[in-house]
């Protein structure tokens, strides 16, 4: 029976070595192979974190955007009625002891030499609708303002008038100690020509019961 030659029983351990390299290779191959689908999920799902916030954080950027121009919008507007407000106002004088039975057209008339009116206030009070002795006169162009301060203490209806330009009431601001008023339900001026402003209704008072001693 034939024996195999030291150089032989070499080449076979080196062939036996060869095998279990390339199997530990084999092994870490299909290791990494296994491992590898794990990491490309967590890579996946990474780029979707990202994706989402940067998408949350470009709606945040938008509202932000939007809530500024609404800001600015508001703010805008509301320069701009005290802005004309304030314009309408230098074409304004104002007018006192003037006669409680005195009408709108009386005044108009009575001012008529001055310009263009475009409207006439009577203040009145807004329980009674009693007239409060004074009242607006609202021109189309400034220059009526001068001519109009001229008829100041003149008569009319028999009483001697006071005449002044019309002062520009700013909202929060109050030439006294005293802070302003807040404006209840109500009173809101109508825009014509006539205005009797500040009148409200006042409600019939409740009649409370007589107690009667038995």
């Amino acid at each position: 029976m034939a024996t195999g030659t030291p150089a032989d029983e070499g080449d076979i351990r080196i062939e036996e070595d060869d095998i279990l390299d390339n199997g530990s290779d084999l092994l870490t191959s299909t290791d990494h192979m296994s491992e590898d689908p794990d990491m490309e999920a967590l890579t996946n799902r990474m780029k979707e974190i990202e994706e989402e916030a940067q998408l949350i954080r470009q709606m945040q950027s938008d509202v932000e955007k939007q809530m500024n121009m609404s800001t600015g919008s508001n703010t805008s507007q509301s320069v701009a009625s005290i802005e004309d407000k304030i314009e309408a106002d230098s074409r304004s004088v104002y007018v006192g002891n003037v006669d409680y039975c005195s009408t709108a057209e009386e005044l108009e008339a009575h001012f008529h030499g001055c310009g263009s009116v475009n409207r006439v206030t009577i203040l009145t009070d807004k329980f009674t609708g009693h007239p409060k002795g004074f009242a607006y006169i609202e021109f189309a162009d400034k220059e009526a303002v001068q001519t109009a301060l001229a008829l100041d203490e003149s008569l009319f209806r028999g009483r001697q008038i006071k005449v002044c330009a019309k002062r520009t009431n700013r909202p929060g601001v109050s030439t006294t100690n005293r802070p302003p008023r807040a404006r209840g339900r109500g009173g809101a001026r109508v825009i014509v020509k006539y205005i009797y402003a500040g009148y409200r209704a006042r409600r019939p008072p409740r009649r409370r019961g007589v107690f009667a001693p038995y």
